[in-house]
């Protein structure tokens, strides 16, 4: 009987730290050879990072990363090792090194290479041409690499059919909001339709503005999760594939032996790569029996995966830029009170500190919110009035202003003195400031360039404001007493920079709102299409103008985590000069 122990390292790199990634990734081959695993895999371009964006254009670091390949190759004796990396020959390639037992026995390139929403891989790399099989004693396995398996007919079946009884995909998916379910389906069709095992091995952590939320995965040749990986959490995962139970099932599917016909019309290469005559002897190796069983389905609500999407994303944008703390801005409203619960989530309460900077405009309610807040949470808490400040700057600007009445303006200023003070504290104790506007907020240019918009990293950026809501509210259910006070989320929400605002008075109601933007930033649906769906024709057509008018500001903005299908950014790319709305 042929049972291969397959074991999958789901780390967290960062780009460029070819030190610290090569570390993890020796680290999870030393812990898979001491479980007895045969075979280990390391996520995509887990050895320089992903995605590496333009170092990928810089000589020094392709060499760099081919030197801690040979440092890797040479700690993986007495086991396989599949590292994702990039493979230099008359150009580059998002490839996997397949080592055997401290011998680098090739590569895998990538052979679909993604160019849409974040990715630009086609940019950087060339694709893979083939397919190969590698032998390992009496059994067969494959490998690809994240896209390649999201095709049915692409380099999966090709392998399976050329006779291999396990795929192993190593990838970096970054996430989105209830993509991992979408995901694992795909993942188990892949498995059962082509009667193989499959070992999925995904990246976790944060990259800039994205997140990556792990949930490797195992199967059986019936598409059965039978392993599978923590939710935005480093992980080490294991699991016993029996190959001949994988020879058993394709005996009873006859469609196979005309699909091999098939397939060897196409123009993929295959080829077969031997990399060991028997397999490895481990003796009597630790029972993994218990993490073979069929696993259940991990229920995770949709406001605690974004919630942790958030955290993760904020923790590592902040640590692995060097920084410590983090300062924030409260105002009393929600948004500002979410991205606290967030930071002090993601880096602990003696690091984040908040300051709440009122007017003549801010209410007793939003005083007192913001500094039952901060107790609630035990973090730092000042309070520095600009009331003096601002009233500066009107007198200043008076004889210039003269003869106009206050408005947008004079509202500005005090977001941008904000903005100021914030900047100030963030160079004195070098804290990271933390902007707090949301998708709603952002997508209808409901911001102040310089003001609310400062700071180093947005981490409500791509959060629509329906949904800060439900995060609050979970937030709240979460633990033994509420922590957001219960005011923050019933009172309407308002800029408080002039008497009585309320967002109301500039925007649709958010339930409105928000369904347009799904409809026209997510989705792509022209005005006469969303208007056809329901909503106000002048609605809309107001909505859409503000989406494409304010690109300049979003083109400035700080970067946040990215948690729908379709961010602003490097996801949803626009020009700022733009005639055509709608």
């Amino acid at each position: 009987m042929s049972t291969i122990r397959i074991a999958l390292a789901q780390i967290n790199p960062t780009v460029g730290d070819f030190s610290g990634n090569k570390r993890k990734i020796i680290a999870g081959i030393d812990r898979a050879r001491e479980a007895g695993a045969e075979i280990v895999a390391v996520p995509e371009l887990s050895l320089t990072g992903y995605p590496p964006e333009e170092l990928l254009l810089k000589p020094q670091f392709i060499k760099a990363n081919l030197e801690a390949l040979d440092e890797i190759v040479a700690a993986s004796k007495g086991i396989i090792s599949i590292v994702g990396c990039v493979a230099k020959t008359a150009d580059i390639h998002n490839a996997a090194a397949i080592i055997c037992d401290g011998e680098l026995k090739g590569f895998y390139h990538k052979n679909y290479l993604p160019n849409y929403s974040v990715f630009d891989e086609y940019r950087y790399f060339d694709a893979g041409q083939s397919a190969p099989v590698f032998v390992y004693g009496d059994v067969l396995f494959g490998v690809n690499i994240c896209e390649d398996i999201w095709y049915p007919g692409g380099p999966t079946q090709v392998q399976a059919l050329a006779g291999a009884q396990i795929i192993i995909n190593i990838s970096a998916s970054p996430y989105y909001a209830a993509k991992g379910s979408a995901r694992e389906r795909m993942l188990a069709t892949r498995a059962e339709d082509n009667s193989v095992a499959l070992a999925y091995v995904n990246l976790v952590g944060g990259q800039d503005e994205l997140v990556f939320d792990g949930q490797s995965l195992i199967f059986d040749e019936q598409g059965r999760a039978i392993a599978r990986g923590k939710l935005f959490e480093e992980d080490f995962i294991v699991a016993d594939i029996n190959a001949d139970r994988v020879f058993k099932e394709r005996l009873h599917d006859p469609r196979r032996r005309q699909e091999r016909i098939d397939i060897a019309a196409g123009g993929m290469k295959i080829e077969r790569i031997v990399l060991r005559d028997k397999l490895f002897d481990h003796g009597d190796r630790k029972d993994y029996t218990t993490r073979i069983v069929p696993v259940e389905s991990v229920t995770t609500s949709l406001a605690e995966e974004v919630y942790r999407a958030l955290v993760v994303g904020t923790r590592d944008y902040v640590q692995k830029n060097g920084f410590k703390r983090v300062v924030i801005g409260l105002s009393g409203g929600i948004d500002s009170a979410l991205t606290a619960c967030v930071a002090v989530d993601a880096l602990g309460s003696d690091q984040v500190s908040c300051v709440f900077m009122p007017t003549r405009y801010s209410s007793h309610e939003s005083a007192r919110d913001a500094e039952l807040l901060a107790k609630n949470l035990g973090i730092s808490y000042q309070i520095i009035p600009i009331e003096e400040t601002f009233d500066q700057y009107l007198k200043m600007l008076g004889p210039v202003f003269e003869g106009s009445a206050m408005g947008v303006a004079e509202e500005n200023i005090q977001a941008r003195i904000r903005g100021n003070i914030l900047m100030a504290l963030s160079n004195k104790f070098g804290a990271l400031v933390l902007s707090t506007g949301n998708k709603s907020e952002v997508s209808t240019g409901y911001c102040t360039l310089y003001g609310d918009m400062a700071g180093g990293f947005a981490v409500l950026k791509d959060v629509p404001k329906l949904l800060v809501y439900q995060l609050s509210e979970y937030l709240n259910r979460r633990g033994a007493a509420p922590i957001i006070p219960q005011y923050i989320i019933t009172r309407p929400p308002s800029a408080e920079l002039r008497d009585d605002q309320k967002d109301s008075d500039s925007l649709p109601p958010y339930e409105i709102l928000d369904a347009i933007l799904e409809l026209y930033v997510e989705e792509d649906l022209s005005a006469d299409a969303i208007i056809a769906e329901g909503f106000d024709d002048k609605t809309v057509r107001w909505v859409i103008r503000q989406v494409d008018i304010n690109e300049y500001k979003r083109r400035q903005a700080a970067p946040g985590i990215k948690i729908t299908p379709r961010a602003f950014g490097r996801d949803r790319r626009m020009p700022i000069t733009n005639k055509f709305h709608g």
